[in-house]
């Protein structure tokens, strides 16, 4: 079957900043070349080719791909995405094969940088919820990762260290706790973080697993105590000081999606305050994880958010303290067992890690690596 060449030259071009005359220049090739590529009217030879990934900063297959006649991808694969979120065509994606499933993590680009991806969504709506990606290549790297699920911004400091250590990657995908805690136990991820907090006894998450996962055996590894509170801009230019101030009407909130420990955490010191939900600008406004409301503050959209104090650290925000938490990592026993989880949970013991939690995210590391379960 005849297959053509496509390429992403326009869209990686223009994420990067890069006009098609300096792009040029850079390759030795002229204006009207890049745009008869972008076209899809002109192939360019090998070396050209690999000149525009390189000063692309993108993996050749990356920028092209080959596709036969009916527009089918060379290698297409149906996965399970994990998102809290509905997914659209072109999708940047990450895969990861646990068992005989391939499950997908959505990435998405950050204002300077485009994410690293394996694949994009070629088409939703499948049978069973798949999800159809257009794949780059599906090599051993996919195999080799553990999937993470979880709330917490500074498990990537984890994550970039066990890879250095082991050459295991660590793909984030970012869920609520109860969402994380869910896909653990369907066998969609490796490892469930969580900070869900009992009302009745204080504890955190044991309570929740109890009811909620009866009979599955779990094991439950503390990674850090935290302090999630208000996150406001440099200097409080609003003068927000307490739970109390989220119901004046000059005050906008950016509030997190159900299921979130930090949701719930809200919900309990609204009621305790007597503030009802209406009374609360932007309650209905979501934003899914810690970075993501924190972020809201920075770009000037909300006054005030619910997160952790490394959140705010991450954006040089200022932060007012309200609830220490406890945030677990969960895991099934037979996953502990695994070579390349057990040099995971290795990493956790390390003081370099500890240091880092402690100087950047602000985290207390005295029960870090700790069995709990």
């Amino acid at each position: 079957m005849k297959a053509r060449v496509e390429n992403r030259l326009a869209e990686i071009r223009t994420l990067r900043g890069v006009g098609a005359s300096e792009l040029a220049r850079r390759v030795g090739v002229s204006r009207q070349t890049i745009y008869a590529i972008e076209a899809g009217t002109y192939v360019p030879n090998t070396e050209v080719a690999l000149n525009l990934a390189r000063e692309l900063e993108v993996p050749f297959e990356g920028l092209f791909s080959l596709q036969d006649e009916s527009g089918e991808s060379s290698e297409p694969l149906k996965v399970e995405m994990l998102s809290g979120q509905p997914s659209a065509p072109g999708q940047a994606v990450r895969i990861c094969q646990l068992g005989n499933n391939w499950v997908g993590v959505p990435v998405s680009a950050s204002p300077c940088f485009m994410p690293e991806a394996d694949g994009v969504v070629r088409q939703t709506g499948l049978a069973r919820g798949r999800t159809e990606l257009t794949v780059f290549a599906k090599d051993e790297a996919a195999q080799k990762r553990l999937v993470l699920a979880g709330c917490d911004p500074a498990t990537g400091l984890l994550s970039h260290m066990v890879e250095k250590v082991s050459g295991v990657e660590v793909v984030s995908a970012p869920a609520s706790s109860k969402l994380a805690l869910t896909w653990l136990c369907e066998g969609k991820v490796h490892i469930a973080g969580s900070h869900l907090e009992d009302a009745a006894t204080g504890e955190f998450n044991l309570p929740f697993l109890r009811r909620n996962f009866p009979g599955e055996d779990l094991t439950v590894i503390t990674f850090a105590h935290w302090e999630e509170g208000l996150v406001i801009a440099p200097g409080n230019p609003k003068s927000i000081h307490s739970i109390a101030d989220l119901a004046r009407p000059d005050v906008r909130f950016s509030n997190r999606e159900p299921g979130s420990g930090s949701r719930a955490l809200l919900d309990q010191l609204l009621a305790k305050a007597g503030i009802p939900d209406a009374a609360v600008h932007g309650y209905q406004r979501i934003a899914f994880g810690h970075l993501a409301a924190a972020y809201t503050i920075l770009t000037g959209d909300a006054d005030v958010c619910l997160a952790t104090h490394s959140a705010a650290n991450s954006f040089g925000l200022d932060f007012i303290p309200l609830h220490r938490e406890r945030y677990d990592l969960v895991m099934r026993r037979r996953t502990a067992d695994m070579p390349v989880v057990k040099v995971f949970l290795d990493v956790l013991q390390r003081a370099t890690l500890r240091r880092k939690l402690e100087v950047l995210a602000g985290y207390d590391t005295s029960e870090t690596g700790d069995v709990v379960v």
